[in-house]
């Protein structure tokens, strides 16, 4: 029996379940803290995926049976280890603060999880072969609410985007991101559970079944392998392809004040572009179909400055064919701006039939909500001169040679803004990002996001940025040509196109909301247990904690 601490959970003596304690208070916290950490090596650039089940395992064995103060705690220590370093690339130009109150605001998400672990212990412990899949729902629906509030949500993070080098990634293609994330924390639920096993049967209170541990692991593994070879993915339709060039044509220097060079921005896209019709004039390279410039390529509003308008039309003419271009555009009203997504074609020049406007600015970002209590907290608010003002219409893209999804930076993120884009008949989905203010790591986590879109939906996809990463995906979720960071590159490749919609693209948002369900009526469910046994874990058979 381990020593009681002040944060367990009240166990009355003589209790079937008074054998076997929380795990002792200070060991819990090195596990929380451990969680955290394998969580966020998971993630890009690290990319050791398999820690992912291991982190969410930790910190389901660390929250079970504790109090709810002591289960959110622990979830909070989770948080800070993973979104901390996570986000470091949100203080490189910004200052500590931006970067010190995202993540205690996001790590308050894990919080809330670990009180909700803590909470479901009694449902685990009548229930054993339930705690897995408890596991999976809490963090489905901890996520959810995570992507979606406040000021529309932050989705950096999400255990979906720790897979795109894993055999579960293919799982998006049956439900998306948040099927992935089940399947992660499903996974690491039967690590904890057969964990709990061992230590139960390690001191004879399982009745000599030494094989349950093994089994949980087992199904575990088994589970990783059959999301990768049970789900097949998007078939290219023979003889249908369509030729894309990338221009990722650097910053004169990394940082906010990329904004300060727009001239050169836009000039180092435009004279990259004339060097690739040069190359395509004499036969070193394919001619594309379409070019895509990133984001913030044009911080000149093209439309209103004449001298920006004719160095694109330039460009465009040049390679003879249509480009996308990432640029500011100016209004509606005096004070406003939007981030666009603007189609120019050869010979006419902007096609304004074909504009996207960025859906989802990203607040204290792009606009600043409540200005004036944000300015309390930091003046840095008012370096955001001008609020972005969000589009009303999915980024779909008619240019002739293929049918475009544009999503622009952060918005890959978000399930609902790429799928709806699809559904307007996308067969290439396209990222144009700008990373100049952040940094590779964060330029690879978000290409990991491009991996998961491209299987969630069948469809090729690429992401075009300003100084990388850029890079082509296939509807598999393989990454080809991918560039450097902070380098001059243009990557032009064939991609097959695909055709039908998967069942994610079909079902939508349904997943979600049925693992998202589960997980409320799991955590009211618990509420009836409680109260029938008077806030006590409810009695059960010397079971699996």
């Amino acid at each position: 029996m381990t020593t009681v601490d002040r944060a367990a959970a009240p166990v009355p003596p003589g209790h079937p379940e008074s054998g076997l304690r929380p795990i002792r208070l200070p060991v819990a916290v090195a596990m929380a803290v451990a969680a955290g950490l394998a969580l966020l090596v998971a993630f890009p650039p690290y990319g050791w995926w398999p820690l992912a089940p291991v982190g969410v395992a930790l910190l389901a064995a660390a929250t079970h049976r504790r109090r709810l103060r002591a289960g959110a705690g622990l979830g909070f220590l989770t948080g800070l280890a993973l979104f901390a370093p996570l986000l470091s690339w949100t203080n490189l130009h910004t200052g500590y603060l931006p970067w010190v109150l995202l993540s205690l605001l996001q790590a308050g998400y894990l919080a809330l999880l670990g009180l909700a672990t803590a909470w479901v212990s009694p449902l685990a412990d009548r229930f054993a072969a339930a705690w897995p899949a408890l596991t999976g729902v809490l963090w489905v629906g901890q996520e959810a609410l995570r992507d979606r509030t406040p000021f529309g949500g932050f989705p950096w993070g999400r255990l979906a985007f720790s897979q795109d080098g894993s055999p579960l990634l293919r799982l998006a293609a049956l439900g998306g991101a948040p099927l992935v994330t089940f399947a992660v924390a499903l996974t690491g639920g039967l690590l904890a559970a057969g964990a709990w096993w061992l230590v139960r049967a390690r001191r004879g209170t399982t009745g000599g079944r030494w094989w349950a541990p093994a089994a949980g692991c087992a199904a575990a593994v088994l589970l990783v392998l059959a999301g990768g070879l049970l789900v097949p993915v998007a078939a290219a339709r023979p003889g249908d392809a369509v030729t894309v060039a990338i221009v990722q044509g650097n910053v004169p220097r990394l940082g906010l004040d990329f904004n300060a060079q727009r001239q050169a921005v836009l000039d180092n896209h435009v004279n990259a572009t004339i060097e690739l019709a040069a190359e395509v004039a004499v036969g070193t390279r394919p001619r594309p179909d379409l070019v895509v410039w990133p984001e913030n390529s044009s911080d000149i509003d093209p439309l209103r400055n004449p001298a920006a308008g004719a160095r694109i039309s330039a460009a465009a003419d040049a390679v003879g064919v249509p480009i996308v271009v990432g640029a500011v555009l100016v209004g509606p009203e005096q004070g406003q701006v939007r981030n666009a997504g603007l189609l120019w074609r050869p010979g006419s020049g902007p096609d304004l039939e074909q504009l996207y406007i960025k859906r989802h600015p990203v607040p204290f970002a792009e606009y600043v909500p409540l200005r004036d209590v944000a300015r309390m907290v930091s003046k840095q608010v008012d370096r955001v001169r001008s609020d972005f003002v969000a589009g009303a219409e999915p980024g779909v893209m008619r240019t002739g040679a293929v049918v475009l999804g544009d999503v622009i930076c952060f918005e890959v993120a978000y399930d609902g803004l790429v799928r709806d884009t699809v559904l307007g008949g996308a067969q290439l989905l396209v990222v144009q990002t700008n990373n100049a203010t952040f940094d590779v790591a964060e330029a690879r986590q978000q290409l990991a996001m491009v991996r998961l879109r491209a299987v969630e939906h069948g469809r090729p996809a690429l992401m075009a940025s300003t100084v990388g990463v850029s890079g082509f995906v296939t509807p598999d979720g393989r990454v080809s040509d991918a560039t450097g960071f902070n380098t001059r590159a243009v990557v032009v490749r064939q991609l097959p196109l695909t055709e039908g919609r998967t069942l994610a693209t079909r079902v939508g948002v349904l997943p979600e909301v049925l693992l998202a369900g589960l997980c409320v009526v799991a955590l009211a469910g618990v509420a009836v247990l409680r109260r029938r046994h008077g806030g006590r874990p409810a009695k059960a058979a010397d079971r699996p904690g």
